[in-house]
């Protein structure tokens, strides 16, 4: 956690689904399919998707590489059941191939990151060249990458995808130039804890298809004004009130152990949640969990307590992204 935060981390994503959305209707289609706006040629977006119900079917990335070539990006384990659902709402004229397999990757993230990546590529990699949620192909040594500048972890980096034949080579490329500056491999378990600084949530933790966006703070990224999309009346007609549940980020007083996930949230006898994940914060060194509360007990500085191995804790609801908050250091 101190290397990605401090020099530069080396992921391997690997474990991310990729499917490839080509096709004279792909930008109709994906625009039924997701309730965000899409971005631009040359930019990627995050992209809640809904069931009819306005409930979440998932929390994806949609890439734009040039218009005539799209990517979502998500989890490979959920890859089946995402591929099943594009298939229910095919369309003419779109295809949809799962490239999970043939492409695989990493992510370098820090703010050493930069640097790292200046040091291998074939082109400026500058903010002013590369911007936040910029997408660019660049050569790596003889390897054409299809990198994308966007981490989970809140700190500059990106995302560089290549094919599987050459991922070992990718790897001997950027450990080599990461071991030059002091950065160091990481792995989920550390990016649990950078991302539970962030407030960020996942997939079968905060967000799940029994949530709705209001609930799990989603809703910021739904364009209702853009046209017709999958939930959109469900979704609209939620937006119009306030949800009996919210997600919300809690700091835990805890002595020896976090929270991991399913704890009960009380207050007093009254049990009015549930934590979806917890971990320890080495950036900020405090205990935090994410959680969904009943929607009178979200609001920060409210005082609750939650059971971690039998033994209660105090646990305060406190304002999202306690590291960074204003999300400078993935923009700079």
């Amino acid at each position: 956690c101190k290397a990605s935060r401090n020099q530069v981390g080396l992921l391997d994503i690997s474990g991310y689904s990729r499917f490839k959305v080509t096709g004279t209707n792909a930008r109709k289609w994906l625009d039924w399919m997701f309730a965000s706006r899409l971005p631009e040629k040359g930019r990627c977006r995050l992209a809640p998707a809904l069931a009819k119900s306005g409930r979440l079917m998932g929390d994806l990335v949609v890439l734009n590489w040039d218009d005539d070539e799209w990517w979502i990006m998500g989890s490979y384990y959920l890859r089946e059941w995402h591929m099943r659902w594009f298939a229910q709402n095919r369309m003419d004229n779109v295809d949809v191939t799962d490239i999970s397999d043939a492409t695989l990757g990493f992510s370098i993230f820090g703010p050493k990151s930069r640097e790292l990546l200046q040091m291998v590529a074939d082109k400026d990699v500058s903010n002013e060249k590369f911007p936040f949620m910029g997408l660019e192909s660049l050569d790596i040594g003889l390897i054409r990458t299809k990198t994308a500048r966007v981490t989970v972890t809140g700190e500059l980096g990106y995302e560089i995808n290549c094919a599987a034949v050459d991922h070992l080579t990718l790897y001997n490329i950027l450990k080599n130039a990461c071991d030059k500056i002091g950065g160091r491999e990481v792995g989920f378990y550390a990016v649990g804890s950078l991302r539970l600084e962030k407030s960020f949530g996942i997939w079968s933790a905060e967000f799940r298809n029994e949530y709705t966006p209001g609930e799990a703070g989603v809703t910021r990224w739904i364009d209702f004004d853009k046209g017709d999309f999958i939930g959109r009346s469900a979704a609209l007609e939620e937006s119009k009130g306030t949800p009996k549940r919210s997600l919300v980020t809690l700091e835990v007083k805890t002595e020896n152990s976090d929270a991991s996930g399913y704890e009960p949230i009380w207050h007093g006898s009254r049990r009015v949640g549930f934590i979806t994940s917890g971990g320890y914060g080495h950036t900020i060194q405090k205990s935090l969990a994410m959680g969904y509360v009943d929607t009178e007990f979200s609001e920060p500085g409210t005082k609750l307590t939650t059971h971690i191995i039998s033994e209660e804790f105090p646990a305060e609801v406190i304002k999202p992204s306690p590291h960074d908050p204003m999300g400078k250091r993935m923009r700079s």
